[in-house]
């Protein structure tokens, strides 16, 4: 099996590169949130009100477990993916993973018009994005390669991220 994975906080780019890579590379996008969503039937933002944090994060690792099982796949992954150990492990035994990056003042900027970010909605939606990089800080230096995506273009960043995982994965050296 081999993917991409594209890990890292909200609004650092995941979904943007992502979506444009694999129109690239000719392979399937997926974002672990909607594949959550439709599987639930609820919003992420519902399901963390109605059923917690902790479910999801189950949720979200065994649908992880599935999408590791296929290949040729771009994967935009929640930003807290990286909070249980054995998603990275599921994500290093499937492809390879790249956390995208980006300062709080730029992430705040693409993120301040969306209502569907829970974890943001609150009355210092600034403070917080500090406040979670922070706590993330150490589950995301965990993730072997990364890429700061503030001042580039989704362009940049997609080719970036390509360059990479061709230098990187098998699927491209095997000419699969």
């Amino acid at each position: 099996m081999a993917n991409i994975y594209l890990l890292g906080f909200m609004g650092t780019g995941k979904t943007s590169a992502g979506k444009l890579l694999a129109q690239r590379l000719c392979w399937e996008f997926l974002d672990l949130d909607d594949l959550i969503e439709e599987r639930e039937g609820l919003k992420i933002v519902e399901i963390f009100s109605q059923k917690g944090e902790p479910y999801f994060r189950d949720l979200e690792t065994r649908i992880l477990e599935e999408v590791a099982q296929k290949s040729k796949l771009i994967v935009a992954c929640g930003g807290g993916v990286v909070l249980k150990e054995e998603n990275l492990s599921l994500i290093e035994n499937s492809g390879i993973g790249i956390c995208l990056e980006a300062s709080p003042e730029v992430i705040y900027e693409r993120t301040k018009k969306f209502t569907h970010r829970p974890l943001l909605n609150v009355v210092d939606p600034q403070e917080k994005i500090k406040e979670l990089l922070e706590r993330r800080a150490k589950f995301y230096a965990k993730v072997k390669y990364h890429i700061d995506t503030s001042n580039l273009t989704v362009e940049e960043v997609a080719e970036k991220i390509e360059k990479l995982a061709k230098e990187r994965l098998k699927v491209f050296k095997n000419g699969e």
